[in-house]
């Protein structure tokens, strides 16, 4: 054990403190409601993890018919949001399904796609079924353009592409608004657990969306974060991330071979500024396991 980490306190704050961060937690067995969680009530930034619920309200608008998801859409090149993946790394226009959009959105966290669903279906329609859901703690307030423009404008430098070496300087990191859960869009650990066990019921849309959504989630790409947690070729986690300077979080759904299932939230902020964080990303897949093992002990 590191120096000075109490060993008298919580073992998931254990987790955290031993990587160098704070961290947010909330995990619930999506069955009978048995809950585990750290600072689970206190708002976060969710940084991509605001997809979630944007992919809900892409699936309830078309249930409800205002349009097709096989609808194609073109996205041109030189109208793209920035963010590594995806659309953004590609050079030439090009043409997509709103499905296809999502799955981009989903698996490889297209800013992009993301922000051309956005604004399909409207931020207010967002919120709406967000408070329609009795989550009025989650907001989502701004696209994904907005959220990373305001890095490089409170970092004070020329454009984007400067913006990720500027945030590895601790004053710069300081002045980030991104970073402050009532300035962008936000939630609490709670209410995403709460927002993945609704979809895991099919109780936040029509059944065939809510398994449109597990699927979309089963399908992201990134295995450092939760998925790190549970090894095993017999336990599927579901998952959704999200990053922004100092941030790491993810959300998802792990569900065992025996019928257990479990929502679980973490959010991470590093003392550190450094652009890779790989004791926070294992952070979050070890206190996820610590936490659901906690709920299982009682199975």
């Amino acid at each position: 054990m590191k120096p000075g980490i109490n060993p008298g306190i919580n073992p998931v704050e254990r987790v955290f403190r031993s990587a160098g961060v704070t961290g947010w937690l909330h995990a619930v067995d999506i069955d009978d409601g048995r809950e585990v969680g750290l600072r689970a009530d206190e708002p976060v930034v969710l940084a991509s993890v605001f997809k979630v619920p944007l992919l809900l309200e892409l699936q309830r608008q078309a249930e409800r018919g205002l349009f097709d998801l096989t609808e194609r859409v073109g996205v041109p090149a030189g109208d793209r949001t920035g963010g590594g993946t995806g659309l953004a790394a590609m050079l030439d226009d090009a043409t997509l399904s709103l499905r296809d959009l999502a799955y981009l959105m989903m698996a490889v966290s297209d800013n992009t796609a993301a922000d051309v669903l956005l604004a399909r279906v409207g931020r207010e329609a967002v919120n709406a079924l967000l408070d329609g859901l009795g989550l009025t703690a989650t907001r989502v307030v701004q696209n994904c353009r907005e959220m990373l423009t305001s890095l490089w404008v409170d970092a004070g430098v020329a454009d984007q592409s400067a913006v990720t070496q500027a945030c590895t300087d601790p004053e710069v990191v300081a002045r980030l608004s991104a970073l402050d859960p009532a300035v962008g869009n936000r939630s609490t650990p709670r209410e995403m657990t709460r927002l993945l066990a609704m979809i895991w019921r099919d109780e936040a849309a029509g059944a065939a969306s809510c398994a449109a959504i597990r699927r979309l989630m089963a399908l992201q790409v990134w295995p450092h974060r939760l998925a790190s947690g549970f090894p095993f070729d017999d336990v599927a986690v579901s998952g959704k991330t999200g990053t922004l300077p100092t941030l790491r979080n993810e959300v998802g759904v792990v569900e065992y071979p025996d019928g257990g299932r479990y929502a679980v939230a973490v959010f991470t902020r590093s003392f550190g500024t450094a652009q890779n964080q790989p004791r926070a990303d294992a952070a979050i897949g070890a206190a996820a396991r610590m936490a659901i093992d906690q709920l299982r002990t009682h199975i």
